[in-house]
């Protein structure tokens, strides 16, 4: 089978560079094909993944590509991501966060799972920090409560909230359907993924994953694979500062008049 995956970057230079060299280090067993999409930086880190592929510090193995696109404008996440799909001929496509580190073969352990299991249409691996411990992420729909509680987290009587948002109490060691996958890493079926449109490139950021889900679940099923890992370094920027957040807050709003409100 054949293999793509695309690493959206603005202003990331030497985090992009080390997740793009785990993936072609780990990703062997089938052709893979990996884009690197600079979103306009403006710190010359589109100049630097270019010099990197064409240099050989981006080393693409045998049946491996490394391509290199420039955009003009800063043009969001998804929008990004949306810049490979009218070239995608893979079978199955990998949406990469510049701050993801591959230890194994994820990237073809999860294609071949998928292959196996014909009626899923996206899937994640478990996530973890670089210390190992496992990231608590989001698995069902959006809704209002536990979005706000995890960044107000002292309403603590909202916890029950993000408890069932995030699948607390189950057991998350065996795979599982699920109607969230991060975008920080998802495989994606490719055909699917291209019918589905790809991104909605009405977001600019944030809640942009939930929503291509929605659109995949119309598709097949959605999976959570946790017998293969990944390392996310996981910035959490809308849990710092307001700027992110206010950007969070819109896309909800987005989201919600999309998919309708869940409280």
């Amino acid at each position: 089978m054949n293999l793509s995956a695309s690493i959206v970057t603005y202003n990331d230079q030497a985090e992009a560079l080390r997740a793009a060299a785990s993936v072609l280090e780990h990703t062997r067993r089938h052709p893979l094909t990996l884009y690197l999409v600079d979103n306009a930086s403006t710190d010359g880190t589109g100049a630097g993944l270019e010099a990197a592929a064409a240099g050989g510090r981006l080393a693409a193995g045998p049946q491996q590509t490394v391509r290199v696109i420039r955009r003009e404008k800063n043009v969001g996440f998804g929008a990004g991501h949306n810049t490979v799909l009218p070239g995608l001929a893979s079978d199955y496509h990998f949406i990469l966060n510049p701050d993801i580190l591959l230890r194994d073969d994820t990237l073809s352990d999860l294609a071949e799972w998928m292959q196996a299991h014909p009626a899923a249409v996206m899937a994640r691996p478990r996530l973890c920090f670089p210390d190992g411990r496992v990231q608590v992420l989001p698995l069902r729909r959006c809704s209002l409560r536990p979005m706000v509680y995890r960044q107000l987290s002292f309403l603590s009587f909202w916890k029950k909230y993000n408890d069932a948002y995030v699948m607390a109490g189950e057991d998350l060691t065996v795979p599982r359907q699920i109607e969230f996958c991060t975008g920080s890493f998802a495989a994606v079926r490719t055909d699917a993924f291209k019918a589905a449109g790809g991104f909605d490139e009405g977001y600019f950021m944030y809640v942009e994953d939930a929503d291509l889900t929605q659109k995949m679940l119309q598709r097949g099923q959605v999976w959570l694979v946790p017998q293969f890992t990944a390392v996310h370094v996981w910035h959490r920027a809308a849990h710092r500062s307001l700027r992110p957040m206010v950007q969070q807050t819109r896309s909800l709003c987005r989201y919600f008049r999309k998919w309708g409100f869940r409280w």
